[in-house]
């Protein structure tokens, strides 16, 4: 008599919860969203005709780094070898050292060899490279679509996973909030990374599916790319694993040992990642983290006594508190948009400030809830793990990033928040629900399109960003001293004296507050002062260009601008007021910084003409006549300083020469 056998014993509900990945909602995908082609090219067609109005854009904001100003892409594919061999940076600086103002440095040679590459075949042609930005992004949200596809469908049930992959990859094209990555061609960094990154997790996918070597490879390579592209790619290392172990090691699919072949399966993207470690660390000669002390690339200074200390870290822990539920906020509700969060738009904050408490339990809220039930692998919790740890990289608290923050930063991060947002529309799309729901979604993916549509145009050109956003950044000395920058350009090449003047005053109201914000902003001074100069503001220019000097002496910029100042400071006292003594200082101090300028040669001339001091007017405008020996004035000055000093002969023969030079030099000096 054979022994009976004991039956086995139930699982227990907790286990059943860990090792079954439940359908949240058992929809069925209509056929229309089943012919994955043709979804595919919807989403492509959708994702470029929402940012086709970027393509007639000019180069805006850091496109002058890595295009228009960098010497290694300006050399086309002869270029390359210098963009895979120094830091990103290194072509525009073009001095050893500048490049190490960002914390770290920074290696993202891959969209730079893109554009070099694009240079070499279109030249500065911007259409081509905003074409070719818009592609990029449309192509990572088909891979996107499809990435997600696998990733759910085997674990949610097609109906579900299709209309959640579908979903997602639609409201991530619509999103306005990534405007600044496509808009602006410099954004191609972003976009590749993410691309991918989503590659090496497709690729990671059908490697622990099939398991077959070649898609490890392909996975490898795939995230590889993503890291020359932008270091932030480095948080797929936890998100792939992280994925496969929410929708591949559930129930009795995968059999024993599912972490370990979890492991093996994502091991050729931690491969990837160890020798892109090696490769930066040598190029970038092993440089990580440390925020310089300059404002403008480190956001959490402040002043004591004249000078900038660091915040403390409860006051740079609530700041970047803050920052972090603004991104939520901006990633419901993207509005006001603006490319610019640089000191002080976003200021100190402590931890008695409502927001970063807020913040604090919103954030603590979203890691409980993710974490409790992490056994139970749905979508909700998995978009949660993954937009905390995208996110985590870019927050300022791994490491400085350089600015407050920036929607660019949350362009990776913003899947998880799709993923999210769409899984709790089809929570409630059940019953009669279910119309209403959808409904919504698209009425969010119509207002998400009109806004995109709407705030593309503010990236044509850097005047039009630049006063489009200074409307919401009002704080930010960045801005401001951008806007005020522009004035002043504007300004120097305007013919019509009255409108020249307006720029001017415009540009000072800009510049005072770029000052307020930022006492040590030696671009601003030297703005500002250019646009007292042109005012005819003299002291306030010389004043202006002094401290600009003081703040960076090694800098030739202002010098030779205070040099200028003075110079046209000290005609001004002269001739208009009479006064000889300031005239005379100006024009000294004018010589000391810029001894090649003949005409303050010339002027120190005349100031000691008019004393009666001829030797020392004949050693200045003999100075003159050497360095501009054409200048027919400068000779007629220097015989007239002869004459004075009582050497007729000399004199008539320099007077004599100057008229040979130029027969209508008398009327010309006489007219002025």
């Amino acid at each position: 008599m054979s022994k009976q056998r004991k039956p086995a014993p139930k699982p227990s509900a907790s286990k059943v919860a860990a090792t079954t990945a439940p359908v949240p909602v058992p929809l069925e995908a209509p056929d229309f969203f089943r012919n994955i082609l043709l979804q595919s090219g919807l989403i492509f067609a959708f994702a470029f005709l929402l940012y086709a109005n970027t393509l007639t854009h000019g180069f805006v904001l850091d496109d002058s780094i890595v295009i228009s100003a960098n010497m290694f892409t300006e050399q086309g594919v002869e270029g390359i070898p210098g963009i895979l061999s120094k830091d990103t940076f290194f072509g525009y600086f073009k001095v050893e050292g500048k490049e190490t103002l960002v914390s770290g440095g920074r290696y993202r040679p891959l969209t730079l060899v893109f554009f070099a590459i694009i240079f070499q075949l279109f030249g500065d042609n911007s259409l081509v490279f905003h074409l070719f930005t818009v592609l990029l992004f449309a192509t990572t949200c088909v891979v996107l679509f499809r990435t997600l596809l696998l990733l759910f469908r085997p674990a949610l049930g097609e109906g579900y996973g299709t209309l959640l992959s579908w979903m997602t990859a639609v409201l991530f094209a619509a999103h306005p909030i990534h405007t600044e990555v496509v808009a602006n061609i410099k954004g191609c960094d972003e976009i590749a990374t993410l691309l991918g990154s989503l590659g090496a997790l497709y690729f990671t996918l059908k490697a622990f599916d099939s398991q077959k070597v070649i898609w490890g490879v392909a996975a490898g390579l795939s995230f590889f790319l993503a890291c020359l592209s932008k270091e932030n790619a480095a948080t797929f290392l936890v998100v792939i694993p992280l994925a496969l172990w929410f929708f591949r090691s559930s129930g009795s699919r995968t059999g024993g040992g599912v972490e370990n072949r979890i492991l093996r399966a994502a091991l050729p993207v931690f491969v990837a990642f160890v020798v892109f470690f090696i490769l930066r660390g040598t190029i970038l000669h092993w440089r990580f983290g440390g925020a310089p002390m300059e404002l403008m690339n480190n956001p959490f200074l402040k002043i004591e006594g004249n000078q900038w200390v660091k915040f403390a870290p409860a006051e740079k822990l609530a700041t970047v508190f803050y920052t972090l539920l603004k991104y939520v906020q901006l990633l419901i509700v993207p509005h006001p948009l603006t490319h610019d969060y640089y000191p002080n738009q976003i200021g100190l904050k402590t931890f008695s400030n409502p927001v970063v408490l807020l913040s604090l339990a919103w954030y603590g809220w979203m890691a409980w809830y993710a974490f409790s039930g992490i056994r139970r692998r749905d979508p909700v919790r998995f978009a949660i793990l993954y937009y905390l740890l995208t996110l985590s990289i870019v927050s300022n608290i791994v490491f400085p990033v350089g600015t407050a923050m920036g929607d660019r930063f949350v362009f990776m991060p913003s899947v998880g928040f799709c993923i999210a947002a769409v899984a709790l529309f089809l929570h409630f799309a059940k019953g009669n629900s279910r119309q209403a729901a959808l409904a919504v979604f698209g009425l969010v993916i119509l207002l998400y399109s009109l806004k995109t549509l709407t705030r593309n145009p503010a990236w044509e050109s850097n005047e039009k960003l630049f006063f489009t956003d200074v409307k919401t950044s009002v704080n930010s000395a960045k801005i401001r001293n951008a806007c005020g920058g522009v004035l002043f350009d504007k300004a120097a090449k305007e013919p019509d004296t009255a409108k020249q003047k307006d720029y001017c005053r415009q540009g000072i109201v800009h510049l005072d507050k770029a000052i307020e914000q930022h006492p040590n902003y030696k671009d601003a001074y030297i703005s500002r002062a250019g646009c007292q100069y042109i005012l005819g503001r003299y002291d306030a220019a010389i004043a202006d260009y002094r401290q600009a000097v003081r703040l960076a002496e090694e800098d030739m910029k202002p010098k030779l601008g205070l040099a200028i100042a003075l110079r046209d400071g000290g005609k001004f006292y002269g001739e208009k007021k009479g006064d000889l003594a300031t005239a005379f200082k100006y024009l000294s101090e004018s010589w000391q910084y810029n001894g090649k300028d003949p005409e303050t040669a010339r002027l120190l001339g005349v100031a000691n003409g008019v004393q009666g001091k001829h030797p020392d007017a004949i050693m200045w405008f003999s100075k003159a006549v050497e360095l501009s020996p054409e200048n027919a004035r400068f000779l007629f000055d220097l015989g007239t300083a002869y004459l004075a000093s009582g050497d007729a002969v000399k004199g008539e023969e320099c007077r004599r020469k100057a008229l040979e030079l130029n027969p209508n030099v008398l009327k010309e000096m006489s007219g002025q």
